[in-house]
């Protein structure tokens, strides 16, 4: 019955066998570093665990209750040299992970440009970058190529021995773009900006996926990174200016709505100015970007009870003298287009000749308007003093 246990086990070996360590034998150079740092670190620890359990395992063996010829000392309680080995040598290997760590961590940070393609290989003084803008959305990848106007769906293509420059954001939720093979993961969030700076030394396609949930179709939120020679890049990029269509905004508000498990997609133009969009969360039309409403709030907010809110207190900075806020007060009056400023610029002209501007000088301090004031009647003060009793000389 034991045997048919045994084979029992076989389809489980078989499935394990099955399985890639991509994260050990990546294919990216930046991959292949992070992976060293997990090997000498394993490597360092392991210096501590084995002969800590094989010491477990000598002590039982040794002073088990039927070896009678074990030394038996019951009054023992110290040992300077035990001290020493349980204390020194713990030290110098946390000393040792802590500094492959802390220089790893510098010189892997995923904004710090890369300093080498491979071991022995530096980055030519003829290379450029290729940037990549990526996008995470509900549940579907967006690539963007600004270099060569193009766009693609759950497909990322990269030629081998070339800096990538990845800039990367979200639409809605947050989410973390990984490519095992490549670089490590970094988070993609609404509103924000990460960089990674990688390189792919080998040809082949690998797998890329989102390693933060983010909802119903985060299972399917997957894509093919192809690492191509350069020939086959240029054919990649003219496969997808023949294919595919225009991404404008229009085109990615559709796009943008929640959907699964989506078929590779190439787009043969983008707007230029669609991630910038994306990223301060104004692709539609009538919506306000983010770096305009941080621009503004920065000049005191909007319209005249912007006033309120830049006017410092006089004792606060002496008499406006222009450390933080400036020479001069200033705000945000609204926003309008060229043609309605120009519009309205000329109604205003015509009004001035009839309506007196308004006069703002009488604003101060916290820019609170001055109190009102009902003047008293304007009278004598009277008295009168009563000398009905005078004291006595007695």
């Amino acid at each position: 019955m034991s045997r048919f246990r045994y084979l029992a086990l076989l389809p489980l070996f078989a499935a394990l066998g099955s399985c890639q360590a991509v994260v050990l034998s990546p294919s990216g150079d930046v991959a292949a570093q992070q992976r060293d740092i997990l090997v000498q670190s394993t490597a360092l620890m392991l210096l501590i665990v084995v002969p800590v359990m094989i010491t477990t395992a000598v002590i039982a063996w040794r002073y088990r209750q039927s070896n009678t010829s074990a030394r038996y000392s019951p009054d023992w309680d110290h040992s300077a040299h035990l001290e020493l080995v349980i204390w020194s040598v713990p030290l110098l290997i946390i000393i040792c992970i802590g500094a492959i760590t802390w220089a790893g961590t510098h010189l892997l940070d995923p904004y710090r440009p890369l300093g080498r393609i491979a071991t022995e290989r530096p980055i030519p003084d003829d290379s450029k970058a290729l940037r990549v803008e990526v996008v995470a959305l509900d549940w579907k990848w967006l690539f963007i190529y600004p270099e060569y106007g193009i766009a693609a769906v759950n497909e990322l293509a990269a030629p081998v021995d070339r800096p990538i420059d990845f800039h990367i954001t979200s639409s809605s939720v947050m989410n973390s773009f990984f490519i095992p093979a490549l670089a490590g993961q970094i988070y993609a969030m609404p509103g924000m900006q990460t960089q990674l700076k990688a390189v792919i030394n080998k040809p082949g396609v690998y797998s890329g996926f989102s390693a933060n949930y983010s909802g119903a179709g985060f299972s399917g939120m997957r894509f093919a990174f192809h690492g191509v020679t350069d020939a086959d890049f240029d054919k990649w990029i003219e496969r997808a200016k023949a294919e595919g269509s225009r991404l404008d905004r229009a085109a990615y508000l559709r796009l943008e709505k929640p959907s699964e498990r989506e078929p590779v997609r190439r787009y043969a133009s983008v707007d230029p100015a669609l991630f910038n969009a994306i990223l301060n969360m104004c692709v539609e039309p009538s919506k306000m970007c983010m770096s305009e409403m941080a621009e503004i709030d920065a000049k005191g907010g909007l319209g005249l009870a912007g006033v309120r809110n830049i006017l410092p207190l006089t004792y606060d900075k002496v008499v406006r003298r222009g450390a933080v806020f400036g020479a001069e007060p200033s705000y945000v009056y609204t926003l309008c287009t060229v043609e309605e400023a120009t519009a309205r610029n000329a109604q205003q002209t015509v009004a001035a000749t009839a309506t007196p501007a308004l006069d703002l000088s009488r604003l101060k301090g916290a820019g609170l308007p001055l109190p009102t004031f009902t003047p008293l009647k304007a009278s004598t003060p009277s008295f009168s003093l009563r000398l009905d009793r005078l004291p006595s000389d007695s």
